[in-house]
């Protein structure tokens, strides 16, 4: 009797241990950025996450979804030569995207942090759409690139806007 209590309890061990496991790796691909910092303008209105649902491959999507208008992004800094030409591409699908202000230059798109340099914005209801965003390094040798959800001069909101690179 002893000895099948002590092998229930076993299982129950693993068991439990096993689902903590398989949660601790759902939050984790959930929320990992890998090298990606957030940044946004009004702190804890907007919402970072990785997507396992939405997504045009097979790895997860990056996720900002404005519970408010608010100017949020991923960036990450990268090393650059400096007067040299630079091309960044991803996908990016946008879901009831609007700016605030009208007439504005902001939406979903590719940015370098800190400067009005972007690609064009995707705005309203999209599926998957490509942009491109080509910049010149300047006399840099790092810049923040970033995947925004508002702009240098106004804010957005609505649900979200994931992009794929």
């Amino acid at each position: 009797m002893k000895e099948k209590t002590s092998k229930i309890k076993n299982i129950i061990s693993l068991i439990f241990i096993i689902g903590l496991l398989i949660f601790a790796f759902e939050f984790y691909q959930k929320h990992n950025f890998n090298n990606f910092t957030k940044a946004e303008y009004t702190l804890g209105a907007s919402k970072f996450e990785r997507d396992s649902q939405v997504k045009c491959t097979k790895a997860n999507s990056y996720k900002i979804e404005n519970k408010d208008y608010n100017d949020a992004m991923f960036y990450e800094t990268i090393q650059v030569t400096p007067n040299t030409p630079y091309k960044v591409t991803c996908k990016i699908k946008t879901e009831n995207v609007k700016s605030k202000g009208e007439n504005t230059d902001s939406g979903a798109h590719i940015s370098i942090a800190d400067s009005v340099e972007k690609s064009d914005n995707v705005i309203g209801t999209t599926d998957w759409t490509n942009v491109t965003f080509y910049f010149n390094s300047k006399d840099r040798t790092e810049v923040n690139v970033g995947f925004r959800l508002g702009g240098y001069e106004d804010i957005c909101v609505r649900n979200s806007m994931v992009f794929r690179f």
